[in-house]
């Protein structure tokens, strides 16, 4: 195998200046913090959305006050067809595709015995099936253009925790880790990276489905780093893996959890024990 030596990265306040960016379920939650992340160092961006166009422009906003081209493509993620649409609509508005980040996922909490069997098969469409597509459209549009590009899979420590009442969520995302750990192997040819990044407990409204406001503050505060964490902490990680300077970093996975995965409940019931 030939040495590919490549130039010394420069450090920038914008280094994804030019780049061209989709983030799917960019409307809301760690796709908005991603969306506005990349954004601030100089990518533009695409804010894909499903329901809420109001929200999508909204972040579009954010996202423009760094000036940069930002645009909102409504599409869903859990249908082949929409995914297609929407890689190729992006390169329309955009004039190409640099930056593919795979955040949109769906989840019920149910035991497996009780768990309706139409809500399962939601969560694995949309967060499994949907990143599939979306990580194969953008890679084929990216080889096609010969110029290399990034993925990043947002994923969960449910690819690696089996939480109950999740099942079908734990299942999506184990299979998108390896998914995404299989196409950077495919990808590397064509100087296109994958990395996934596993989010902790993020402060987002989707966790107001499952959880009350005063649940969330109390709960936080229990875990080892004393809080849930924030969109913004995540499009950090995702622009960093993205960065020019991160050009080795590929097939990784990048935890910003707050020490979610660490073994913190055993650490407090050794400390727990008497004298």
């Amino acid at each position: 195998m030939t040495n590919q030596t490549s130039p010394e990265p420069t450090l920038s306040l914008r280094p994804l200046a030019g780049k061209r960016a989709i983030i799917t379920g960019g409307s809301r939650g760690i796709g908005r913090g991603t969306a506005i992340e990349l954004a601030r160092r100089g990518a533009d961006v695409i804010v894909n959305y499903r329901g809420s166009q109001d929200d999508a422009e909204s972040a579009c906003d954010e996202c423009r006050r760094f000036g940069v081209n930002a645009h909102p493509v409504q599409g869903d993620v859990g249908t082949e067809a929409d995914v297609e649409q929407l890689v190729d609509r992006s390169i329309e508005l955009l004039g190409g595709l640099d930056i593919v980040v795979s955040n949109a996922a769906y989840s019920d909490r149910q035991l497996m015995l009780e768990a309706d069997f139409e809500g399962f098969q939601r969560t694995i469409d949309v967060t499994m099936w949907g990143a599939f597509h979306l990580v194969r459209t953008g890679a084929r549009r990216m080889v096609d253009a010969g110029q290399g590009g990034n993925i990043v899979v947002v994923s969960s420590p449910h690819a690696v925790m089996a939480i109950p009442g999740s099942m079908a969520y734990n299942m999506a995302k184990a299979a998108i880790d390896q998914m995404a750990r299989t196409a950077a192997v495919e990808l590397a040819q064509h100087r296109i990276r994958v990395n996934i990044v596993h989010p902790g407990w993020i402060d987002t409204p989707g966790e107001r489905k499952f959880f009350s406001e005063q649940t969330l503050e109390e709960q936080g505060g229990k875990l080892p780093w004393g809080r849930l964490g924030k969109s913004e902490e995540i499009g950090r990680g995702v622009a960093f893996l993205c960065d020019p300077a991160s050009e080795y970093i590929t097939g990784s996975t990048l935890t910003i959890d707050g020490g979610i995965q660490l073994p913190w409940r055993e650490m407090y019931r050794t400390e727990e024990q008497p004298d």
